[in-house]
Order: C-alpha cells, then structure tokens, then sequence
C-alpha cells in the first residue's frame, strides 16, 4: 500500500503527472475517498484509467491509503497503462470480461464501484453491437450484485451524452431533457444499451437498495487515446502528432461538450462523494463547449498544423454520431461546487505536450 514516501509516476512523463497534480484539486470531500477500496471496470480505458491516475496521485501526495482494483480483459493492458510500479502504489489486476454474466470472486470489502467498461467508439458500435449492448446491461448487472453482496457505499454507472438523443434545436441538454433515438438505426446499440443501463441502475436501487450515482460524460479527450480509438479527437491528435494535418470530414458545425480527461475524473469523483443517490449528472466543463471544428482547430493550433476538409465515404457516415447538438449543461454539476481547470486550449495544448513527451502515438 502506498504511503507519502513513495511517488506515483504516470507512463505520459512529468508534463501529465502535474496535470493529474493540478486537478486533484478540483475533487469536492476527497478525504471521503481514503482509506477506500475501489473496482474499476474498463480500467485501461481512457476515463477510468484517468480515475485511477487520480487516486494513485492521491496515495502519493496525500497518504491517501486507496486501494484499487483495476479490472480488464488482461493485466498487460493494465501494466501497459500504470507502469509496474503502480503495484506497489495500491493497485491491483482483476481479470474481467464485461460481457461475462458470472458473478465475480473479489476478497475484502468493495466500497465504490465505478462500472466504465463499455465499447468507447462508434467502430465498434458497428462491429460488435451484441458486446455493445451486453457490457452495459449483463456486465452492469455483475456488479450491482456484487455492491448488494458487499453492502457498498455507492455504484457509479459511467453513461453517456448518446442517451438524450435528437433534437430540433441547439439548447444544451439538462439532465431530464431526452429526444429522439431510433432504436433500429444501425448504431443504436451503444446509446439504447446506455438508456437501459440507467434505468437498470435505478431499478437495484429501488428493489435493494443499491446506493448508486450516474454519470453522462460529452466527449471527453486526453493523452489515454488509445491506438485504435476511431472518435474525431483521437483522429485529430494521431494526425498532428504523425506530422499531418486535420482532415476533417465534414463542416465540424456539430456542438459537443468536450472534457480533458482529468476534469472528467475530478468531476465523477466528486459525484461520487457529494452526487445525490439514484441521480443522474451531466459531465460538462463551460469552458470547453465548442463545435467539433473549434476543436480540431485548438488541436491543430497546439501543434502548429492546420486543418483541411475532405468528404467522408459511405461507411464512414453511417457511424457518425446523428446529434448535431450533444452540448450538455453542467449547472447541476456546478451547484456541488465543482470546477474544471482545464478549458479547451489549456487541455489541448496538455494532450498534445503529454504525447509528445511520452511518444506514446
């Protein structure tokens, strides 16, 4: 277990670790969080591994004693990410499949349990749709059993901004505003599948009890972008960093809620501690609402490239996300008494001096 002589060393290089320093700050009641066990599903991925950079810093710089297990489909996904080190800093491998329906068999207490395993980019909604689904209904069900088995403190089900759905006007989505979703469109699994999660969620809560928080986080981007993440951000910041321009493949007039990975992290983190039970909370950042050519623009900008557009084929436009607005209010975040610290240049600019510190893409 960690104690404040050792020091968590993240595998993006000196420039990140600062970043993870600096918005610890930004989480509301972290003493709430120490002395803690925690299982994170979809530990590599880009969100929970960003929640896990966070409460190992937190084991580093504020003795926290957080123990975390960190549950994927293999450890070398999990060493890849944390470093080896990262095991003798409160970290712990569990070997996990989300779309898996057999309990899991986890010594000790779990106190929070933060369910982020899903497939994370519309390639795969189109690929492995069944898997799509399943990870946010069978694997969300594996661990609402396991917090009643364990009598946790809370489940924190990751969502998504996909759940609001279509509509006819550029108003940033409150938590209680949904629109239109075709649930026979071809990529409609990933945003049904979140829909039924929630609600499933709720339903434990009601029948047993179940302490849970959801969160819906916009897009959120950060040097954790993984080789094959398909979504326009990581295309954007693999092309700068390979020494290409943006091509974008449309007008980039689609509004978004965009997030650096450790302000979504603080964000769910302090939901975690100060969230209403059974709620649902936008992940929203005000200073990083922008269209998706503002942003590939701020990409291109930290990197001294440019973006030229192209035309997109066939295959391509039919795993677009349809919204033209998933802009999200974070007003419901905000009276907790939450604050980002990053906004979209300063994130940008981090993403890209983190990657390129590391030489991770």
């Amino acid at each position: 277990m960690s104690t404040s002589r050792d020091s968590y060393r993240s595998t993006f290089g000196s420039s990140y670790d600062q970043d993870i320093i600096t918005s610890l700050e930004s989480i509301l009641d972290p003493e709430k969080l120490f002395g803690k066990t925690f299982l994170i599903t979809g530990a590599a991925g880009l969100i929970a591994s960003s929640i896990i950079d966070q409460l190992l810093m937190l084991n580093t710089e504020k003795d926290a004693l957080i123990r975390v297990i960190a549950a994927a489909r293999t450890k070398d996904r999990i060493t890849d990410r944390f470093g080896e080190a990262a095991y003798e800093l409160g970290l712990s491998f569990l070997s996990y499949d989300a779309t898996s329906t057999e309990d899991l068999k986890v010594d000790g207490n779990i106190d929070y349990i933060i369910h982020a395993a899903s497939n994370a980019n519309p390639a795969a909604y189109m690929r492995e749709p069944v898997e799509t689904m399943m990870a946010n209904l069978t694997g969300l069900e594996v661990m609402l059993r396991l917090a009643k088995e364990k009598c946790s403190e809370r489940l924190m089900y990751v969502s998504s901004s996909e759940v609001y759905g279509q509509k006819d006007n550029m108003e940033p989505y409150g938590e209680n505003d949904y629109g239109f979703v075709d649930i026979l469109g071809e990529r409609s699994s990933y945003p049904s599948a979140k829909r039924a999660g929630e609600t499933l969620t709720i339903a434990y809560g009601m029948e047993y009890g179940i302490n849970s928080v959801i969160v819906r986080p916009g897009h959120i981007y950060g040097p954790a972008i993984t080789k094959n993440d398909n979504r326009a951000t990581a295309q954007f910041t693999r092309d700068v960093l390979n020494g290409r321009d943006i091509v974008m493949k449309s007008t980039g007039a689609q509004l978004r809620s965009y997030c650096y990975s450790l302000d979504c992290a603080s964000a769910m983190l302090s939901i975690l501690t100060r969230g209403e039970a059974q709620n649902a909370y936008n992940i929203s950042n005000p200073e990083s609402v922008c269209t998706i050519r503002q942003i590939a623009e701020a990409i291109a900008k930290a990197s001294g490239r440019k973006v030229v557009f192209d035309i997109p084929d066939e295959s391509e436009l039919k795993s677009y996300n349809p919204m033209s607005n998933s802009a999200l209010t974070g007003d419901k975040l905000a009276d907790l008494g939450w604050n980002g610290c990053f906004d979209l240049t300063q994130g940008t600019e981090s993403m890209i001096k983190c990657l390129l510190d590391s030489s991770e893409l």
